[in-house]
């Protein structure tokens, strides 16, 4: 029988190229894929380069800002993750896993909208025997659960410049800004209207606290426990709210400074781990460590 020579000299692709490429296109940046990959920003520059050389084409598009993939990037990317996946369950059904289980996680919502999926979809390709169950819910509602013992781990909004609970561990703390739509005239209104949601929230706190001290007139104007409500009212150009900076996107902008708009202090997010974590929530929660502390970098 007849083989064809072409397709057994056809060079093959290593999966660290393919988990390289992934964590890039997930990251946003070199660096940061760097961290994911465990190898240094030089040595993913050189995995790149190996790769387009070995494709004849460029996987990404490159500035000194960002770092986008190309049309045949983005090919790459569909079918390096379907391999990477292929991978995984090869190696499942041969392997016992070292960690297995169910662990009950509880966020806000703002964490479950806009951190979530990813960092969900990142443990479930380390941790692929471990069953993750989401309850979203207000941070004092959560807190009160987990101390119950309804809850395994949960991630809470609070104030890093306050003392906190003991079993609450700070893992990410961001700049709070005063967010409109871009173009809009909300913040130029007096009494200046805003969106927040119930007392205890820190966002909260935060933005009512600056306006306090500057003895600048507002009214609650909308009032959503969900950020996808308030992003609805300040795209209508019903109010301004205080939001963490990276929430700034698609239409929204900070205004901070703006017609007298006071700078915001940080806000933070707590952890709580159950005081009797298994296996599974153990590794979860360091999973929650390290991946916030790659953003922060």
């Amino acid at each position: 029988m007849k083989t064809d020579t072409s397709i057994n000299q056809m060079p093959l692709l290593e999966l660290d190229l393919l988990k390289t490429i992934v964590a890039i296109a997930e990251t946003g940046n070199f660096s940061a894929a760097a961290s994911v990959v465990h190898r240094t920003p030089s040595a993913v520059s050189m995995q790149v380069k190996r790769l387009e050389e070995m494709l004849g084409r460029p996987v990404f598009n490159r500035d000194s800002r960002s770092v986008q993939l190309t049309a045949e990037g983005g090919l790459l990317l569909e079918h390096g993750r379907r391999v990477l996946a292929l991978n995984k369950e090869i190696m499942t059904r041969f392997m016992s896993p070292e960690v297995s289980g169910v662990v009950r996680l509880g966020a806000t919502d703002d964490v479950a909208e806009r951190h979530l999926p990813d960092l969900l979809r990142r443990f479930a390709q380390i941790q692929c025997c471990v069953t993750v169950d989401v309850v979203v819910d207000s941070s004092s509602i959560l807190e009160k659960r987990i101390r119950k013992g309804d809850m395994d781990l949960v991630l809470v909004t609070c104030n890093p410049y306050k003392p906190m609970a003991k079993d609450v561990e700070l893992i990410h703390r961001e700049k709070l800004v005063w967010a409109g739509v871009q173009n809009g005239v909300a913040f130029e209104q007096n009494p200046l209207p805003i969106s927040v949601w119930e007392e205890g929230c820190s966002w909260r706190n935060a933005g009512l606290d600056s306006l306090k001290k500057i003895s600048k007139e507002y009214r609650v104007a909308f009032m959503s426990a969900h950020i996808s409500g308030q992003r609805a009212a300040i795209l209508a150009d019903l109010a301004v709210a205080p939001v963490p900076a990276s929430a700034c996107v698609n239409g929204l902008v900070d205004l901070t400074g703006k017609q007298g708009l006071p700078a915001l202090q940080d806000y933070g997010l707590g952890m709580i781990v159950h005081s009797e974590p298994t296996s599974s929530v153990a590794a979860a929660a360091q999973h929650l460590r390290d991946s916030f502390s790659i953003m922060a970098a």
